[in-house]
C-alpha cells in the first residue's frame, strides 16, 4: 500500500500509535491484520526512539504521491484476513502489546550489539535468510536458534543462502571486510557477487549505510555458529584446474563447462576478483538447494551498480544454447571440482525451474500486454 504522506491514498491520517501499531504488531488502522510479508515479527524489536524517527520521516521526509490502493490478487482463501488474526497471536507472539523490544544489554560488546539490533530489527534479514515451518514461522529470530540465518527459503524462484558460520555453504570463510563490500558493492576480492532478489536489497538499501553500520553487522554476523550440517563441503584440490589445464574434459560436464564458462570463471574456478565470482568454495555453488544456479545457467543474472562500484555487469543465460541434460551435468561438474562437494544436480530438477521460468515470462508477457 502507499505509504506516502498522501493525504487521500497515503498514511498522513495515521498517529504515531497508529503508525506503531502497524510498524511493530502488524495491525493496520483499521484493526486488521497485515499479511506477515511485512515483516513486524522483526520490526517488534524497534526501540521506540527509532520508531518515531521513523514516523517523522515519513510524515514530513517523503513527498505526497497519490497512488490508488491496488486490488488484493492473493487467492482464497489466503485472501481471507481473519485468520491472520489467529496466525498473529499463535506464530508471531513478538508482536503483541507490551512485548519487550530489543534487548542490547544481553551482548557484552556494543558493537556486536549494533548489529544485531539492524539484523534482526531493522535489516529483517531473517525474513529471507531463516527457513520457516510449515506455519510460515521464521524458525528462529535471533542466534538463540541455530536455524536463524541458516538459509534455505526460495524468493521469486532464487535460495537465500546461508549467513552463518558454515564453512562451505556459509559465511564461514568470509571475513568481516568481504560482508561489508559485499553489502556496500554488491560484490568483493575474494568469494562472490550478489545476485537477484539481493540486487534490490544492495542498490536501494545497505550501500547508503553508514560504514560503522555495516561494520556492526559483519561483526555480529561473525559471531555465528554453524548451521546444523547438510553435507556440503570444500577443501581446495588443484586436481580439477591441472586436469583442464592439460585439455583433458572427464565427461560431458567438464566439456560443457570449458566451452561456455571457462571463458569467464576460468579453468581454475576462481574467476577474477570484484568482477566474476569463483566456482570454487563457492556458498552458492554449495548450498543444498541448487535452484539458483539452475536459474542462474538458464536466465543469466547481472550484478548491480552502486555509487562505489558502479559497473553493472552480467551474465548470459544460456536456457537457448544448453538442454536440461547438459545443465545438470554442468552443475554436477561444478558442485563437484575444485574441491567443491555437494550433491549433484539432475535434468528432472532444471526441466522444472525451467518451466516454472517459461510460465513466470508467459504471465508478465500477458500483464504487458494488458498495461496502457
Amino acid at each position: 500500500t502507499n505509504i506516502t504522506p498522501d493525504k487521500n491514498t497515503g498514511i498522513v491520517r495515521y498517529t504515531l500509535d497508529d503508525f506503531d501499531r502497524a510498524v511493530r504488531h502488524g495491525i493496520d488502522q483499521e484493526g486488521g491484520t497485515l499479511y506477515p510479508a511485512m515483516p513486524y515479527p522483526s520490526y517488534a524489536r524497534l526501540t521506540d526512539a527509532d520508531l518515531t524517527a521513523l514516523y517523522d520521516y515519513f510524515m514530513r521526509g517523503v513527498t505526497p504521491v497519490a497512488a490508488e490502493e491496488h486490488g488484493n490478487g492473493i487467492p482464497w482463501p489466503l485472501s481471507m484476513h481473519w485468520p491472520l488474526a489467529v496466525w498473529r497471536k499463535m506464530f508471531a507472539s513478538e508482536t503483541e502489546a507490551g512485548h519487550p523490544t530489543f534487548d542490547a544489554a544481553r551482548y557484552s560488546d556494543p558493537v556486536i550489539a549494533r548489529g544485531a539490533y539492524l539484523v534482526q530489527g531493522l535489516g529483517h534479514c531473517g525474513s529471507c535468510h531463516t527457513p520457516r515451518s510449515v506455519t510460515f514461522k521464521e524458525k528462529g529470530l535471533d542466534e538463540s536458534s541455530s536455524l536463524f540465518l541458516a538459509g534455505g527459503q526460495v524468493i521469486d524462484g532464487w535460495v537465500a543462502v546461508n549467513l552463518r558460520g558454515n564453512a562451505a555453504d556459509g559465511l564461514g570463510a568470509w571475513s568481516q571486510e568481504d560482508i561489508v563490500a559485499t553489502l556496500k558493492t554488491g560484490r568483493n576480492s575474494a568469494h562472490a557477487v550478489v545476485g537477484q532478489p539481493m540486487n534490490d536489497v544492495v542498490v536501494h538499501s545497505t550501500q547508503f549505510m553508514s560504514d560503522a553500520d555495516l561494520n556492526a553487522i559483519a561483526t555480529y554476523l561473525k559471531i555465528l555458529a554453524s548451521a546444523p550440517a547438510d553435507g556440503s563441503g570444500f577443501k581446495a584440490d588443484p586436481a580439477t584446474a591441472t586436469t583442464l589445464a592439460k585439455g583433458l574434459e572427464a565427461n560431458r560436464g567438464a566439456e560443457v563447462y570449458v566451452d561456455n564458462c571457462a571463458a569467464c570463471h576460468r579453468t581454475n574456478g576462481e574467476g577474477s576478483p570484484k568482477v566474476l565470482p569463483a566456482i570454487a568454495g563457492n556458498p552458492s555453488v554449495l548450498a543444498p538447494d541448487p535452484s539458483s544456479l539452475i536459474r542462474l545457467v538458464l536466465g543469466g543474472s547481472s550484478l548491480p551498480g552502486t555509487a562505489t562500484a558502479p559497473s553493472a555487469l552480467g551474465m548470459p543465460g544460456f536456457a537457448w544454447r544448453l538442454s536440461n541434460d547438459e545443465i545438470a551435468q554442468l552443475l554436477t561438474f561444478i558442485r563437484n571440482g575444485w574441491g567443491n562437494k555437494a550433491p549433484g544436480v539432475s535434468a528432472s530438477a532444471v526441466a522444472s525451474v525451467r518451466g516454472a521460468m517459461d510460465r513466470d515470462d508467459a504471465a508478465n508477457q500477458r500483464v504487458g500486454l494488458h498495461q496502457p
